[in-house]
């Protein structure tokens, strides 16, 4: 091999290790990052009110119910107006929940390379998927 031939194989290489260090740097950061955004979801709660303030209800970010409150006038409609009530109520928490985490998972999502950018010519892991497709 010619003392050229392997010049270019070291700058080569140096460029690709170049690459991964660069990469294993962003890795390092976003593992930092996600612990932080972990460490908020693990204590957050959300909770809504219904529209005549009978209800409140509080969900933790995965939108599980942690805690149901009535105001005394909350047992003088029906027993189906007081379901509705908190179904409904629970939902606008629920929706909170799901918002907070998209918004905080949305940056770290959007940092991390994808495929294409790792393997030129790869399939993109961000593009929906086909509804159409076939599922085990």
């Amino acid at each position: 091999m010619e003392r050229w031939e392997q010049d270019a194989l070291r700058s080569a290489n140096y460029g690709m290790r170049n690459q991964v260090d660069h990469m294993l740097d962003l890795l390092a950061d976003q593992r930092t990052q996600l612990a932080a955004v972990q460490q908020q979801l693990d204590t957050a709660r959300f909770t809504a009110t219904s529209p005549d303030g009978s209800v409140e209800v509080t969900v933790d970010a995965s939108g599980v119910l942690t805690d149901v409150r009535f105001s005394e006038n909350a047992l003088r409609g029906t027993a189906e107006q007081l379901s509705t009530s908190v179904t409904e109520t629970g939902r606008a928490a629920a929706r909170q929940a799901q918002e907070q985490t998209r918004q905080l998972l949305t940056p770290l999502a959007d940092a991390m390379p994808d495929l294409p950018d790792l393997v030129p010519g790869a399939p993109s892991l961000r593009d929906p998927v086909d509804a159409d497709m076939p599922r085990d």
